[in-house]
């Protein structure tokens, strides 16, 4: 079974101009997806908002996995994300995450907590903004 994991996910949803969002949001993600980031729940449909909306302010980036881990159904990495966004600023933040896989190797669940490194206030909640 191929299985997905979070640096194609994350290229794909943000970082491969011209790749619609739904084609991005199916190829990774199961249809009874939901995801808790920093404490907040979003079902899918939230997901794809959030995801809609990072579109409109990341400009390019990179996805760095440092720790990865797949045991059954369950994949686990620590990975940092950097971003320069449209308006020139950068953002670096590291991720910490936990998932389960649906039978189809797509996620089903993922549950994360996110850690600004570099950028502004305003950034803190980058990994949840609508």
């Amino acid at each position: 079974m191929d299985r997905t994991d979070i640096r194609t996910a994350l290229t794909d949803l943000l970082l491969t101009p011209g790749l619609a969002l739904e084609e991005a949001v199916d190829r990774h993600f199961a249809p009874d997806y939901r995801q808790r980031t920093d404490g907040r729940w979003d079902d899918r449909a939230e997901f794809l908002a959030h995801i809609a909306h990072l579109r409109t302010v990341v400009a390019d980036g990179s996805v760095e996995v440092h720790d990865e881990l797949v045991s059954g159904d369950r994949y686990a990495d620590r990975h940092t994300v950097s971003v320069t966004k449209t308006d020139g600023s950068t953002v670096r933040m590291e991720v910490y995450l936990f998932a389960e896989f649906a039978p189809d190797g797509r996620f089903r669940r993922i549950e994360e907590t996110t850690l600004l490194l570099e950028g502004g206030d305003d950034d803190r909640d980058l990994g949840s903004a609508r």
